[in-house]
């Protein structure tokens, strides 16, 4: 089942990931996300993988959370809201902690899960068709888990008024708020992306988890704080040096 839901192919050092629940936009099921999750750690792990794509099928990037499921995330749930919630938040997480970087391929609409999916990536490359955008707010929940990361990419009053107002964005608003790396004609989306993909697997590995492992503790940490940590990390790099 965990295949059918998610595709993985590798071309060369690159491993592509498609979500593959084409008629329902994507939307993210229990399986799905699971899969994810498993198949993140899993391209992290292998040696034969030195960078990650992640795209979906069909016409939609990510719908977000399957609405089908919420009818049994209830109060007299509780287990599966929080099962449901831990999965959610680990699989939101686990792009800082990898030490392969992660290109986000919008194909076409990123909705709530899906749009934190899509912003979860190192860099993201963007249809010139798809939106994004935060409508929980209007289905009466909260944009949750993902407005962390919104927030700490685009700032307060940007980030406010996405989930505030559940309003979807087109790619160039997307761009201006710097939400994405760059805006591709629908048909080369997957071209660009593989090979910015290849531009990044051909870096030293070693160098690139370091850069990684550094960009993400900065991003928390004081500005004194951060030089520490870049000196730290610039010492470290002299036994990388072929």
């Amino acid at each position: 089942m965990r295949m059918d839901v998610l595709l993985i192919e590798d071309r060369g050092p690159v491993r592509v990931l498609t979500m593959n629940r084409p008629e329902k936009r994507n939307a993210l099921n229990n399986v799905l996300t699971a899969a994810l999750l498993e198949a993140l750690r899993g391209a992290d792990a292998d040696e034969a993988v030195n960078c990650v794509v992640l795209t979906g099928a069909g016409p939609g990037f990510c719908a977000g959370a399957d609405l089908a499921e919420f009818k049994d995330l209830t109060p007299e749930h509780e287990h599966l809201v929080e099962r449901r919630s831990e999965l959610t938040m680990n699989l939101h997480h686990v792009f800082s902690r990898m030490t392969k970087p992660v290109i986000t391929a919008i194909n076409g609409a990123a909705m709530g899960g899906g749009a934190g999916l899509a912003l979860g990536g190192d860099l993201a490359l963007m249809a010139e068709s798809a939106k994004i955008g935060y409508p929980e707010v209007k289905h009466g929940i909260v944009a949750a888990i993902v407005m962390p990361n919104l927030v700490r990419q685009i700032g307060r009053k940007a980030a406010f008024e996405l989930v505030a107002t559940g309003q979807a964005i087109d790619a160039r608003r997307a761009l201006a708020l710097g939400m994405v790396n760059r805006i591709v004609p629908d048909g080369e989306l997957m071209s660009e992306t593989l090979a910015l993909a290849g531009e990044l697997a051909a870096v030293s590995r070693p160098a690139m988890a370091a850069t990684k492992e550094l960009f993400y503790q900065v991003l928390e940490l004081p500005f004194g704080e951060a030089l520490a940590a870049g000196r730290e990390a610039n010492q470290r790099m002299r036994a990388f040096r072929k």
